[in-house]
């Protein structure tokens, strides 16, 4: 306890209360923490970790996109649990004695002992997002494509309710299969195998306006993605991909938050302007596709990206209209021989007339000449 109170008192901004009688983060702190004069990004980054992990997954559904018109749709959503690293973050500080490395809590971590609410200036977990054991953000997806690229939008709108003023979401994706480019020279086993590239966009608003407060809190987030996608389907309801990517994401929070007058936050104001950026880099993913049916298009999976994900995209349709070529009706369409060798053209020396063959011939002639003439004796006599 004494390295959290120097921790806090080095590297927090102090307030008059940091808890309330039950030990949790106050409203106050937990949204002053918005506020970049505070210092305090590392509280609430697990929100945009967690926010930018699942809108940067399902923008895929399969590494083939067909020739033929197919349209898409459904509610897909990732799962992401709260682990001790969302919880808690360390920190550094330097002492007498030297650098002390030391814990603490973020929006989503434990409360604190409420017998110290006047002494210990820590601000603890909220007490809504402790209880979270998992986070998710479902919306509707739709998509169609043809001649192998693929768009996707996304999108969700909620009314306020309540302290949630705002909620919306919009994403739109790219993708476009290379395939039908090389899976008519590849062999019969290796011809299930495509690769694709996934482009990937969100921008979402949040806004939040807590019952002690007059005014709101925004929150802006973005993400990107980008992936390379390879699929390998050897049956026509089974496909297996494989994901390697980079992804980013950003949450930027603006507003004014007031106390209100009679609240016990009466006299204090907050003023968002703190922009943290969330899990960015490398993106892997492992996933299975099935196709049961025309229509039903299900895929689960595991996706990392700093922590890990897991895809339940159980409610899902996808359906083609038309039947494209296959590599074997390509190849044959393209004049390809799988398997052919072209042979070395050799060069072809015509016969030499012998001697012997010359003297056989002039003699055949001579007699044939001499045969003439006697002809024409008689005919004369």
């Amino acid at each position: 306890m004494k390295k959290l109170l120097l921790a806090a008192s080095l590297f927090l901004a102090s307030t008059s209360f940091a808890m309330d009688s039950e030990g949790w983060a106050t409203t106050y702190e937990s949204l002053s923490a918005f506020e970049t004069i505070k210092n305090r990004s590392e509280y609430v980054k697990p929100l945009i970790n967690n926010l930018g992990n699942v809108l940067n997954n399902n923008w895929h559904v399969s590494a083939n996109v067909p020739k033929s018109l197919a349209i898409e749709f459904g509610i897909p959503f990732s799962i992401i649990p709260i682990g001790d690293n969302d919880r808690n973050y360390d920190v550094n500080v330097d002492t007498p004695t030297g650098k002390v490395t030391t814990q603490l809590p973020t929006v989503f971590g434990k409360k604190g002992n409420p017998l110290l609410a006047g002494v210990d200036k820590i601000p603890y977990g909220n007490e809504n997002l402790n209880g979270l054991g998992v986070f998710t953000y479902p919306y509707l997806q739709f998509g169609v494509s043809a001649f192998h690229a693929r768009v996707v939008l996304r999108g969700m709108f909620l009314p306020a309710i309540n302290e949630l003023r705002k909620f919306n979401l919009f994403g739109f994706g790219l993708q476009y299969s290379f395939g039908h480019f090389f899976q008519y020279m590849l062999p019969p086993a290796a011809q299930p195998l495509d690769i694709s590239l996934v482009f990937g966009y969100n921008s979402s608003g949040i806004g939040y306006q807590p019952k002690n407060y007059d005014g709101q809190l925004d929150l802006d987030i973005s993400t990107t993605n980008f992936a390379v996608v390879i699929g390998y389907k050897p049956f026509e309801f089974f496909e297996v991909m494989m994901s390697l990517g980079y992804q980013g994401a950003t949450m930027k929070s603006s507003g004014q938050l007031d106390g209100k007058m009679g609240s016990t936050e009466q006299g204090y104001s907050i003023h968002p302007d703190l922009t943290v950026k969330g899990n960015s880099g490398f993106k892997f993913s492992l996933a299975v596709a099935f196709q049961l049916g025309k229509s039903y298009h299900p895929v689960v999976g595991f996706d990392y990206a700093g922590k890990t994900s897991y895809t339940t995209n159980a409610i899902y349709f996808r359906q083609t209209f038309g039947t494209d070529k296959t590599p074997d009706e390509i190849a044959k369409e393209k004049g390809y021989v799988r398997g052919a060798k072209s042979e070395p053209v050799e060069n072809k020396i015509e016969p030499t007339e012998t001697p012997e063959n010359s003297e056989v011939q002039n003699d055949e002639s001579f007699a044939d000449t001499n045969d003439e003439d006697s002809e024409n004796t008689n005919e004369d006599e």
